[in-house]
């Protein structure tokens, strides 16, 4: 077995030096500044790496080998080891799977199986890790929504606590945490880091800027609805051009079109549909960022940092007016002006369907779906490769107030669990900040589109780009980026609640209850969950339900739950520019 053994490392020593040998033949330009100084191995493959595939970045050439020469020597003594981690299936994370964990291996001698599944699959998979105390991941990217039940739980890892002291050897001295965008998000009550952005997508209006800007179009629904065809800015006015497309135009290049596009197959997919964030655009909760408080977009009442009820009676806002105002909504919408097919879709086969070239518009749009929505050969595309299409600010139902959140920002980050052995801990955190490190984000953006650091975005490589791509990058460049936001920290169990949207609002869907009658027994259903986590936890912010009033006490007091609101706003929209300049 020994001599085997050497047998292998000097089968993979003779592959190595020709490898190196390559690397130095194809530095072509920068063979003259190997030759003037001598170079260690791992040198000459981050030269490889930088010049054949980490461009563009915001670093100099020289930065980028210092950062990577950083990682080289901070991982001496992990070398050799194997780590697992866990994502969900897009393609940002593809890219880190297959391109950024070789190039990590290469530098640092740790191997990665970065592994890609569904989204309900990464929470399932983390849930068993703590409930079972196995070592099944050593570094998990799962959704900040999760940070309301990271820091209760106390089983995930303070990042602030282990950058001080257990990882400060292994922490990036230019990882620069003020630089990303979603920071605010995966930060508790307690004033920690409990999560290191990877990604960040939002849910934005997407619309046809061709259509919207055909002059008979315009004029015929003027004549119609007296105000300009344009970016919607409340529902009314959403509402009126979903009616537009479906009902007047019709047909556009011998296509039927249809000027609406959801769907609510019954599927985990529609709880995010609903989490992310459909009451918050109805104005289902409070004044307050990043989330309302004490109400929040789940309709969950906090007091001190403790949830004390979902239902009216209790102070919360699930079941009141605003929440059956925004299902009554999303299934009429659907019913009157979507596609025939949306009602048994998913989430990923609706985000095959503005492509198709048949769709007028979206209320919101996961901007994960940019990268695959400018492929040339759709017919949402110029001939120059500019889209035909834009995305704008969300408008917003009758209930919301100026100070709300508007919208639901995505942001997937690494999470460390605490029943993960040191050691792997602190390899795992490098490889979390080798792809995320200023070496490799704006390559990754670029890629994935799913912006993190402020550098990337305001780089002159981005301004280049932002023509082809609809919009986002105004999005990010603007303030708005501070209120489409996750799900906030008055969740105390992510993996428990969620799993309620999707059972109760199909229930809507399909025509079983009515609105209020689901709406009424999920909230009893969180209420109940909610009082489960209280006689299990002793943490601080458990949660602790306070005493059930009649309704009306609550909709009396100032804020949410909010009263029944009869009134009915004339439509509003605004020019796409004026749309843009909205979110400065």
């Amino acid at each position: 077995m020994r001599l085997k053994s050497r047998g292998n490392y000097w089968v993979r020593g003779t592959i190595r030096s020709i490898y190196l040998l390559s690397l130095i033949i194809s530095a072509g330009v920068n063979s003259a500044r190997v030759v003037a100084q001598p170079e260690t191995e791992q040198s000459l493959v981050a030269q490889h790496w930088v010049d054949s595939e980490l461009q563009p970045s915001t670093l100099s050439r020289d930065e980028q080998l210092r950062e990577l020469q950083w990682f080289i020597n901070s991982s001496l003594p992990y070398q050799g080891m194997e780590i697992r981690v866990v994502s969900e299936r897009i393609l940002t994370h593809w890219y880190e799977a297959n391109v950024l964990a070789k190039a990590f291996y290469e530098l640092t001698g740790i191997k990665v199986v970065h592994e890609l599944t569904g989204e309900d699959d990464v929470i399932q998979k983390l849930s068993a890790q703590i409930q079972t105390n196995q070592n099944l991941y050593d570094a998990y990217i799962n959704d900040s929504d999760l940070i309301g039940t990271h820091f209760r739980s106390e089983q995930v890892v303070a990042l602030s606590d282990f950058m001080a002291n257990e990882g400060q050897a292994v922490t990036l001295p230019t990882l620069d945490l003020q630089d990303f965008m979603g920071i605010k998000f995966t930060t508790a009550p307690d004033g920690k880091l409990y999560q290191l952005p990877d990604q960040q997508f939002v849910n934005l209006y997407w619309y046809r800027h061709d259509w919207f800007s055909n002059v008979a179009y315009q004029r015929q629904f003027l004549a119609k609805y007296g105000y300009a065809l344009g970016v919607p800015q409340n529902w009314q006015a959403y509402e009126d051009i979903a009616d537009f497309f479906t009902n007047d135009i019709k047909e556009i290049d011998g296509k039927r079109v249809y000027g609406h596009m959801d769907y609510a197959k019954t599927d985990p997919s529609l709880g995010w549909r609903m989490s992310d964030a459909w009451l918050s655009m109805a104005g289902v909760g409070d004044v307050g960022l990043p989330n309302g408080l004490p109400v929040d977009e789940w309709g969950i009442r906090v007091e001190n940092c403790r949830p004390v009820g979902a239902s009216v009676s209790r102070g919360g806002a699930l079941n009141g007016p605003a929440a059956v105002y925004a299902i009554d909504k999303f299934v009429s919408w659907l019913n009157l002006y979507a596609p025939p097919e949306s009602s048994s879709l998913n989430f990923t086969q609706a985000g095959e369907w503005p492509g198709k070239g048949v769709i007028a518009q979206q209320i919101f749009w996961y901007t994960a779906f940019v990268a695959d929505l400018t492929d040339p050969s759709l017919a949402v595309m110029n001939e120059d490769g500019t889209p035909k299409w834009r995305v704008a600010p969300s408008p917003v139902g009758k209930y919301w107030q100026k100070g709300m959140k508007s919208g639901y920002q995505d942001t997937g980050a690494w999470t460390l669990l605490k029943n993960t052995p040191l050691k792997r801990q602190q390899a795992a955190w490098l490889y979390a900040q080798f792809v995320v490190s200023k070496t490799v984000s704006l390559k990754k953006t670029l890629v994935g589109l799913t912006p993190i650091r402020h550098s990337d975005i305001q780089s002159d490589v981005m301004t280049k780009k932002a023509p082809y791509l609809g919009g986002l990058v105004e999005f990010y460049r603007s303030n708005a980026r501070e209120v489409w936001t996750p799900t906030g920290t008055n969740v105390p169990d992510y993996p428990g609640l969620s799993r309620f949207w999707w059972q109760y609002i199909s229930k809507v869907v399909e025509g079983t209850l009515s609105s209020q009658q689901a709406l009424d027994q999920f909230a009893t259903a969180v209420d109940k969950h909610l009082d489960m986590l209280s006689k299990r936890s002793s943490h601080p912010c458990a949660p602790k339900l306070n005493d059930k009033q009649p309704a009306q006490f609550w909709l009396q007091q100032n804020g949410s739950p909010k009263p029944v609101n009869l009134d009915e706003p004339k439509g509003k929209t605004l020019p796409f520019e004026e749309a843009i300049n909205a979110w400065y």
